[in-house]
């Protein structure tokens, strides 16, 4: 059995480290809210992001960033995308070389445009980066639901190493070597969802829905081909698996917020009736810059953006969005002659 090192004790750790010891690993989990660790001691329960999950007697609570770090064999980086950045380089002194840490956030860096792992490997040069992600929200996890899941790293044995701690009869773990590609589907998939909670919202019905989720793929694998991902990434559960869960889901904080939006909130007061991280709201921008810098359309992306930042309406944005040019849907196959 490993041991681990949770660092962040949001709704999404904290389900990991409940299913990690239930797995039978020894899990040290660590908050940058010394008040949340407080509460997870006394409780065993995180009363505010994961109610009604009883967190085991085994588990271990530290208010200490090296107690969680030091000795570890795996360390599993679980802060909200836009605090990354600052917890790894809170880390990095602290890390050994060849050390482990798997990202499980999804998110862009709206200045440098880079995915989370680029940005860990650039604050922890002597980690080995990794990520965890697909269709899983937080809630049913730690409910035991069915779950599956993909672990992608640069090199295989670590793939499969992170696939053997994880994976369990209700977690079923896959791997891959399209690091940059699990990344890319699915920090541009909440974009996509919040305009899928926008379309709700409004009050439109499936085929809008249906219609958001295949466009929305259309454009996450356009620019995630361009930029390195491979086809197959965004066809699977890191692509089109997390945008289904996440544009459907009544657990989806960035469907949430976008419902609230087209609802008429603003941004800010429907993340603040969120009361998490919308993290498709920070990747928004960068989505829309680095569809810039390679040169592929993303209109929904694009309409997206100008809801959030220009004040436009989102029923006005639909509108744009269906009176765009008459186009082929593949317009790469060919029509008999």
């Amino acid at each position: 059995m490993a041991k681990i090192g949770m660092i962040g004790a949001g709704s999404w750790g904290t389900a990991l480290a409940w299913l990690l010891t239930n797995n039978g690993h020894t899990v040290t989990m660590w908050s940058a809210l010394p008040e949340e660790i407080d509460m997870l001691k006394s409780t065993r329960e995180h009363k505010d992001k994961l109610p009604g999950v009883k967190l085991q007697q085994e588990m271990q609570f530290t208010k200490e960033l090296a107690e969680a770090v030091q000795g570890q064999d795996l360390l599993v980086l679980a802060v909200p995308s836009i605090f990354t950045r600052r917890t790894a380089a809170q880390m990095r002194s602290l890390v050994a070389e060849g050390q482990i840490v798997v990202n499980v956030a999804k998110g862009i860096e709206e200045d440098t445009l880079l995915t989370l792992d680029a940005q860990i490997a650039e604050e922890i040069p002597q980690a080995e980066v990794a990520v965890l992600s697909g269709p899983t929200h937080a809630e049913e996890v730690g409910r035991g639901l069915p779950t599956t899941i993909v672990a992608a790293a640069k090199k295989k044995a670590t793939a499969e190493y992170i696939q053997e701690i994880f994976a369990s009869d209700v977690f079923r773990v896959y791997t891959s070597p399209d690091v940059l590609g699990v990344e890319l589907g699915g920090a541009l998939k909440n974009v996509v969802a919040l305009a899928a909670g926008m379309a709700d919202g409004l009050g439109y019905g499936d085929n809008t829905k249906a219609a958001l989720i295949t466009r929305g793929l259309a454009e996450i694998s356009r620019l995630g081909i361009a930029m390195g991902g491979k086809a197959q990434t965004f066809a699977g559960l890191t692509g089109m698996g997390d945008l289904i869960v996440t544009c459907a889901s009544v657990h989806s904080r960035n469907r949430k917020a976008g419902y609230l939006m087209g609802q008429g909130r603003t941004a800010k007061e429907a993340m603040d009736e969120v009361k998490m991280v919308v993290e498709g709201v920070y990747s928004a921008k960068a989505a829309v810059a680095l569809a810039k810098q390679y040169g592929v359309e993303m209109p929904i992306v694009e309409q997206v953006n100008k809801i959030l930042f220009e004040n436009k309406s989102a029923k006005d944005a639909v509108k744009e969005l269906m009176q765009r040019d008459k186009k082929s849907e593949h317009g790469q196959l060919p029509w008999e002659a």
